[in-house]
């Protein structure tokens, strides 16, 4: 991505905090989070890799093809996930941007590609919509009873899943 380097690191910070809140999910009782806390570790790191400002590390060629196998397989796995459960259409869309941005990369590694200036306006207003909704559900009701293990809180699944959404609509603007 081309950002500046303080911005970058708070990106990539941010990214790598919720992949690793993600895989203490994966340790959860409750089924559905560990099944949808791996995908989302997945993006996490990944977005955390992506956002490493380029003026300190600029990754060899294969890595942004590599990137586009790695979530695209992610994103052929949330396709058959769907047929399930429609929350995994969003890590369709999700992985689907990840390999939109490493494509774009690699066609134009550190020359500030822009890509599909369509494809990269739709995907904005999603995951802004994404965002929007998301932190509105964040929203608190009333506290609940008893004592939840940390993985197993649904509020900070959606904490994470909102930090993740606002990391992509930054990545994507500075695509």
């Amino acid at each position: 991505m081309h950002l500046p380097a303080s911005p970058g690191w708070l990106l990539v910070a941010l990214c790598a905090a919720t992949g690793a809140y993600c895989l203490l999910r994966m340790r959860s009782n409750v089924e559905e989070q560990r099944r949808a806390a791996g995908g989302e570790a997945l993006m996490g790191f990944g977005m955390a890799a992506m956002a490493v400002p380029a003026a300190v590390f600029t990754p060899p060629s294969w890595t942004w093809p590599g990137y586009a196998v790695v979530f695209g397989v992610a994103a052929l796995r949330a396709l058959w996930a769907a047929r399930a459960s429609a929350h995994h259409l969003h890590h369709l869309v999700g992985a689907s941007a990840m390999v939109y941005m490493a494509v774009t990369m690699s066609a134009s590694p550190g020359h500030g590609a822009s890509g599909v200036p369509l494809v990269t306006g739709t995907l904005l207003l999603y995951f802004t919509g994404y965002v929007l909704l998301t932190g509105v559900r964040l929203v608190p009701v009333t506290a609940g009873g008893g004592a939840v293990r940390l993985g197993d809180r649904p509020e900070l699944a959606r904490a994470c899943r909102l930090s993740m959404g606002i990391a992509m609509l930054a990545m994507l603007l500075t695509i």
